[in-house]
């Protein structure tokens, strides 16, 4: 099937109508649906037992290899689909529609986990790197938040000392997803002593079983079981020179707003396909739960939980889709991108909160349903990439600023 696809996405065609950026619609019809099909056929069947281990089963991951889903937005040239963002956003819908722990092992590769090579890396990092994330061989992940660096993304303590060759790395890394399991690190770190907030920042790659680099016991969560998350801790790492990304030192802040932008897009689409699943079977079972000798869904107070929930989606999905587009069209996002993390996150808590509702008792009991198991994994979303509050802030900047421009 990989193979398949990326022939399919081989040659480019884009669409300008309606300013879509869909190279092939029958093409990427083709390969949404058979996202549809895995996560309905192969992986419902399975959240219970990714639940119980607390990992993804390998022959699971390996499917993923085949099928060549870690390799979506990374470019043709060196083994991807290099799907446009509106091409992006319309297979993570379908891929979200599952447990978090489906798109977290895969969104990192697709995600943050590859973009700041896509974006700055320079030929030979691309080349050397791209190609073995593209297939799952490796797979990445992004060591940038810290315990003093979290919503003040800039405050980074984490030094990067050039020594010859070779920078020495310094520091803790916190709240890293798939730091247990990946293959290579996209650390930023502070390269220019002095400096204060995003001057002085630079990314580099940093590979596991680099001596200095070590990752810690995974966390013990809330939710989103089979998705890892662990300290990174640096001490004397000794990193090539030629891993610095982009090869120049004191543009890894803007590196990482280049992978943010698009990444809070991203994953607006990943905090919205949970919201899909679970009004999916909260309708289900309020056609099937029957009191007052009938089914509960034919009452008006339930039905206005489903109309608001539908509604919040269909505005979640639109503005994605939207931003998506523009995004492809070259326009700057940073607003919208914000607007959409914001109202897609907070959505999916509320439409979580509606499911369990409907659900009753049994939408708090993790033998009766998977609401419950969804209920704790989608809270995270209004704490990572961006804390909602963080978002507000940002989204409110950024409409002064457009305001007094436009008066000039």
């Amino acid at each position: 099937m990989f193979h398949y696809l990326k022939r399919a996405f081989a040659q480019v065609y884009p669409l300008t109508y309606s300013g879509h950026m869909i190279r092939d619609q029958s093409r990427l019809d083709a390969l949404v649906a058979d996202v549809r099909t895995f996560v309905r056929e192969r992986w419902h069947p399975m959240e219970d037992e990714v639940e119980r281990l607390g990992e993804v089963p390998a022959p699971l991951v390996d499917e993923l290899r085949r099928k060549g889903y870690f390799g979506w937005s990374i470019p043709e040239a060196y083994g991807g689909l290099g799907l446009t963002t509106e091409e992006l956003v319309l297979c993570a819908l379908e891929l979200s529609q599952a447990s978090v722990a489906l798109r977290a092992r895969v969104g990192t590769n697709t995600g943050i986990g590859s973009e700041a090579l896509v974006a700055d890396g320079t030929d030979d990092q691309k080349a050397t790197w791209l190609p073995r994330m593209a297939t799952g061989e490796l797979t990445g992940c992004l060591a940038l938040t810290e315990p003093d660096a979290g919503s003040e993304a800039t405050n980074i303590q984490t030094t990067a000392r050039k020594d010859g060759d070779v920078y020495v790395l310094n520091g803790n890394k916190c709240f890293i997803t798939n730091a247990p399991l990946a293959d290579v690190f996209t650390v930023i770190a502070r390269s220019e002593d002095g400096t204060r907030g995003s001057a002085g920042l630079s990314a580099f790659l940093v590979e596991r079983g680099t001596p200095g680099l070590s990752t810690g016991e995974p966390y013990r969560k809330m939710g989103q079981a089979g998705s890892p998350v662990s300290d990174v801790c640096f001490k004397d790492c000794r990193v090539p020179a030629a891993n610095l990304i982009g090869g120049r030192e004191g543009v890894g802040f803007q590196t990482v707003m280049k992978v943010l932008n698009k990444q809070r897009l991203h994953l607006s689409a990943l905090c919205t396909g949970p919201a899909i699943r679970m009004l999916d079977l909260a309708i289900s079972h309020t056609q099937q739960r029957k009191q007052f000798g009938q089914a509960v869904g034919n009452f008006q107070l339930l039905q206005a939980m489903v109309a608001d929930s539908q509604t919040e989606i269909y505005a979640a999905r639109s503005m994605i889709l939207e931003t998506a587009r523009a995004r492809d069209r070259g326009e700057d996002v940073a607003m919208t991108a914000s607007m959409c993390k914001y109202f897609a996150s907070e959505m999916c808590g509320r439409v979580a909160d509606r499911c369990v509702q409907m659900f009753g008792g049994s939408g708090y009991v993790a033998d009766f349903s998977p609401i419950e198991r969804y209920f704790r994994d989608v809270r995270l979303f209004r704490l990572y990439e961006g804390t909602s509050q963080i978002h507000q802030i940002n989204i409110a900047r950024l409409a002064v600023r457009d305001h007094v421009k436009a008066a000039a």
